[in-house]
């Protein structure tokens, strides 16, 4: 089943200047889509108007069949779409438990404390580090913390932009094998990433954008595997 599809997308912080160009997908329950390309080529500003955050001048943005419209950032979530920006993405005075309280106001009181507890479940860490204050994280507990958060409300979609940023190789590792964790309970995935070789290597597919259009699409292992498109598009140096 389609949960969200995205089609003729254009979209921008100033209508007269867009920087998405007519950039259509599909994204399926369970499966990782990487937005890859230069940057400034619109990858971020692409989730963000999947997230609300960013004017949308045309298209439309469908979520498991509901068009999203005018539907304000902090409504989508409720319509089943979560989002973890690159940065300010957890209350890093607050405790882990509490930020996990915070997110799960959202749910009914009933409901909450199981939710809580699945994300200690998912990710390990966080039920060790629970009652330590988020700001003393790690960059991949942060990094877990902020998608636990989002996924709290159980959304069909989650959204992340550059997850990786700012970490060492080895917690990209773990970022990126929690993605392939949350992607098979069922969860679609769009993930906006710079780190090439990471991204290709969980991603189901990939869109390659360059100056808000896609250039190019195709299988995550397709496009690893393609030097053509890792020279024109990716760089070289970043080819698996």
């Amino acid at each position: 089943m389609t949960a969200l599809a995205v089609r003729d997308l254009v979209a921008g912080y100033d209508p007269a200047l867009p920087i998405v160009r007519g950039v259509s997908f599909d994204l399926a329950g369970g499966a990782i889509l990487a937005l890859l390309g230069p940057n400034g080529a619109g990858k971020s500003t692409l989730a963000k108007a999947v997230a609300g955050l960013v004017t949308v001048v045309s298209g439309s943005i469908h979520l498991r069949g509901t068009p999203l419209g005018d539907v304000p950032a902090h409504a989508r979530l409720r319509r089943g779409l979560g989002f973890v920006p690159q940065t300010d993405n957890v209350f890093a005075g607050l405790t882990v438990a509490e930020n996990l309280a915070i997110a799960a106001a959202i749910l009914p009181r009933a409901g909450r404390a199981g939710r809580i507890a699945a994300m200690l479940t998912l990710f390990p860490d966080l039920a060790a580090a629970r009652r330590g204050a988020a700001g003393r994280l790690s960059g991949g507990q942060r990094q877990m913390l902020a998608m636990a958060r989002a996924l709290i409300a159980a959304p069909a979609v989650l959204v992340l932009d550059e997850p990786s940023a700012g970490l060492s190789p080895k917690l990209v590792g773990v970022v990126m094998a929690r993605l392939r964790d949350i992607a098979a309970t069922g969860v679609a995935v769009l993930l906006v990433e710079q780190n090439v070789r990471a991204a290709l290597a969980i991603a189901d597919h990939a869109l390659i954008l360059v100056e808000g259009r896609v250039a190019h699409a195709g299988g995550g292992a397709t496009l690893r595997d393609d030097p053509a498109v890792a020279a024109l598009y990716l760089g070289g140096r970043h080819a698996a």
